[in-house]
């Protein structure tokens, strides 16, 4: 194979790739549903015209570096097939969520061809009167807001959505209200330059000279910790994924007045809810529990490079899940979000997965299960377009997608915003978290209790 097609991969995207293991596959998958069958062979087009052709990494798969050295590199595919990765089938009788979600977890544990580009896509009929799109692709091609993007660049509507409408979920009263993501990212953006320099002397005393409280932020991120927890464990390779059924977002926006908060505030607040109500019923005192949140750091006013990779960060947020009370529970997750806007975590943590990321394997591993390991899991909380979109004509109904966890992690959440609606998913481990509908049926019932709450005030 020529030089010319191979390119090197950076950092950031290679730690992806040494991080790939049976209890946790470093893959992002997505599920696009659809109101009805579209023309596969029209969205296969689609397919070719609006994401082979415009990034040419779904063509290319990982190497290694010549002589074993170095980082790993891209290589163009030479036997490059799109039918490899693309397949058609009928979801199994009765072609409810249920069949779908027995389904996907059949293959959550898979990994990906390595021999091949790093990605996979099911185009399935027979849920129900519509489809469904089910898309796997590893972590080290791109980050899950980019991935969302691309996924999303196959529709058509009103919108771009190359565009801010797919992002951080953060609707509140005030579309200017910052969330930590928008907050954080912006931040991280200012910085970057210096940060990918936190390696060396001056880089180091640039950021300290533009007023980042690196030592702070260093000691918080050393003392975070989930307490122990019914959701501790040894993750096992087989995992539950759960969701619930679109949520209207306008009763939820009514919940985020009581605090003069934001949406995101409710919804994180719904789920610290959950998380209480699911220890209390498998006999634990609730206690609060450790997420990491992606932060997304590249501009959403600017096309996708044709490389893709990862352009992100990771903030601990601390679930107030050991507090009982509705109203007070909603006053602390509002009071906590508020402080990660003005934390410098996003941009020091982006630097962090740059310098673990240039260490030898071994170190490496230690230094990434070391973070991960202070949480529960990892919560995506994205805003997708708020009109409908349209696959070959046919319209989405909704859109779920989780990111991997890594160490022992044993909990993924996905909240996904989308035309007015929102929907959770729940990606659980299954030898650990015995129970994901309980923890689901827990999110509607606290979601439920806010709208009620708002509506008596």
């Amino acid at each position: 194979m020529a030089s010319s097609t191979r390119r090197r991969t950076e950092p950031v995207d290679a730690i992806w790739l040494s991080m790939d293991r049976p209890s946790n596959r470093m893959v992002i998958v997505t599920l696009m549903f659809l109101a009805s069958a579209p023309d596969w062979d029209e969205v296969v087009h689609l397919l070719r015209t609006r994401v082979l052709d415009c990034y040419p990494v779904f063509r290319q798969r990982p190497v290694a570096a010549p002589l074993g050295f170095g980082l790993p590199q891209w290589e163009d595919d030479p036997t490059f097939d799109v039918d490899h990765h693309v397949k058609r089938l009928t979801l199994a009788a009765p072609g409810d969520d249920h069949a779908l979600q027995s389904h996907v977890e059949e293959h959550l544990h898979l990994p990906i061809d390595p021999h091949h580009p790093l990605w996979e896509v099911q185009l399935i009929d027979g849920h129900g009167d519509g489809a469904v799109v089910f898309s796997r692709v590893h972590h080290a091609m791109a980050d899950g807001i980019s991935l969302a993007r691309v996924l999303l660049s196959l529709t058509d509507g009103d919108e771009d959505v190359g565009a801010a409408d797919v992002g951080a979920a953060d609707e509140g009263p005030a579309r200017g209200r910052r969330s930590p993501v928008g907050a954080s990212a912006a931040l991280a953006r200012d910085g970057l330059g210096q940060l990918m320099r936190l390696g060396t002397p001056s880089g180091g005393a640039a950021l300290l000279r533009g007023g980042i409280r690196t030592t702070e932020v260093v000691a918080q991120l050393l003392s975070t910790h989930s307490s122990p927890s019914v959701l501790d464990g040894a993750p096992s390779t087989y995992k539950r994924v759960v969701w619930t059924g679109p949520l209207p977002l306008d009763e939820l926006k009514e919940v985020a007045q009581l605090q003069g908060g934001t949406l995101n505030d409710v919804l994180m607040s719904a789920m610290a809810g959950a998380l209480c109500r699911y220890q209390q019923e498998h006999g634990a005192g609730p206690v609060d529990l450790v997420t990491m949140v992606p932060v997304n750091l590249r501009p959403l006013d600017r096309p996708l490079p044709p490389t893709l990779g990862n352009r992100f960060a990771l903030v601990f947020f601390t679930y107030p899940s050991g507090t009982t009370q509705l109203l007070a529970r909603l006053a602390e997750t509002k009071r906590r979000m508020d402080w990660l806007k003005r934390s410098p975590e996003a941009p020091l943590t982006f630097a962090l997965m740059g310098v673990i990321a240039r260490t030898v394997p071994a170190v490496e591993r230690v230094l990434v299960d070391f973070f991960a390991n202070k949480a529960i899991g990892v919560t995506t909380n994205v805003a997708g377009p708020t009109s409908q979109r349209l696959l070959a004509g046919v319209p989405v109904t909704g859109v779920l997608g989780w990111v991997p966890g890594s160490g022992r992690q044993t909990l993924g959440t996905c909240i996904f915003t989308y035309a007015g609606n929102v929907q959770v998913g729940i990606m659980a481990d299954a030898a650990v978290v015995h129970d994901p509908e309980a923890l689901l049926a827990a999110f509607e019932d606290e979601a439920a209790a806010l709208v009620r709450l708002a509506k008596w005030h």
